[in-house]
């Protein structure tokens, strides 16, 4: 169903709202002089109630253009996987004949709600967004401009206006169910969004409600104050075995870090999985390469980027689209469990 687009705000509703006339609020907004400081306050207050975004596009051409941006944000541009999403996504928006204006979150909120306000400044064909959460103001900035959306990497049952992705809580449960039925029983937890909480804390309730339903519970964890990476995942390992040393299993926020919680048994030599199993989530490339296979949840970026490229461009002609679209994922046994 194609939601229904608000008209967006004008310079001169800004104009009229704030009692002045419409090149005196263009002079505000560019920073210029000849006006009271009064009057900027005035016209500044009606721009930041009515939700209005400066047309760069308009300024620099002195016109409207039919814009051939996609503005695509994500939490982190170092990660691999959501590399390769963006990879997926930038090839196939290209063939529709778009480019891409790429930003970084670090899963925040404000940061996110920052890059809204100025690529929205830019007037964008569409969005497509890629985080655990969005701000108030952010939504609201959305939907009042009218926007075509795309939220992707988590599946968002009510989405600002188009979901893709996959549900995490469930990707979590799955594998929880899957370690339990190859009887483990102290099992733990390693994981490094503390600072930031993103899609592995889904991950990790829904493996903690089939631990609860099987009357359990992490038996350790350790959740770091740092980023997803090889080192944190060999780090969090020493510092939750020194602590425990009777886990039998870890469960990985991600790849990332069981790749690295692989390696700090190997060096130790404690055998995978006869004395701790491993296993992680997101199917990184690097993890075909291990000694043993990695037990861990496949994902295609590659069929998510083609996704929410498809579906928002979909939106934009106005053609008929789901609006939540469900990328599919795989339990991979792989020899760590």
């Amino acid at each position: 169903m194609a939601r229904e687009n608000k008209a967006k705000v004008n310079l001169s509703e800004v104009a009229k709202a704030a009692g002045v006339s419409k090149m005196t609020a263009s002079r505000v907004l560019r920073n210029a002089s000849g006006f009271s400081e009064e009057t900027r306050q005035r016209v500044l207050r009606e721009v930041e109630r009515l939700g209005y975004v400066p047309n760069r596009i308009a300024a620099a051409f002195g016109s409207e253009q039919t814009s051939t941006i996609i503005g695509v944000s994500v939490p982190f541009l170092s990660s691999s996987l959501f590399g390769a999403v963006l990879d997926s996504t930038n090839g196939a928006l290209a063939k529709f004949g778009y480019q891409t204006m790429i930003g970084a979150h670090e899963n925040s909120s404000e940061t996110e709600e920052t890059w809204v306000k100025n690529i929205l400044s830019w007037r964008p064909a569409g969005l497509i967004l890629s985080a655990p959460r969005h701000s108030k103001a952010t939504r609201d900035l959305l939907r009042n401009h009218g926007i075509p959306v795309a939220e992707i990497w988590n599946l968002n049952t009510s989405p600002i206006d188009l979901s893709v992705g996959f549900n995490h809580y469930d990707c979590g449960h799955e594998m929880a169910l899957y370690i339990l039925s190859k009887g483990y029983r102290r099992i733990g937890y390693v994981g490094a969004d503390a600072l930031a909480p993103g899609l592995g804390a889904l991950r990790r309730k829904g493996f903690i409600a089939a631990l609860e339903a099987s009357n359990m519970t992490f038996a350790s964890e350790e959740i770091l104050s740092d980023r997803s990476s090889f080192y944190a995942g060999f780090y969090g390992t020493e510092t939750i075995l020194n602590r425990n040393r009777n886990l039998d299993c870890i469960y990985f926020q991600d790849d990332a870090m069981a790749i690295g919680g692989y390696f700090y048994c190997k060096s130790k030599d404690l055998r995978v999985p006869q004395d701790i199993a491993i296993a992680g989530w997101g199917s990184m490339e690097i993890a075909s390469v291990l000694p043993q296979r990695l037990t861990t949840t496949v994902v295609s970026t590659q069929a998510l980027g083609k996704a929410a490229a498809q579906s928002l461009v979909a939106r934009i002609r106005g053609e008929p689209v789901d609006d939540v679209v469900i990328s599919g994922t795989r339990l991979a046994p792989g020899a760590t469990v």
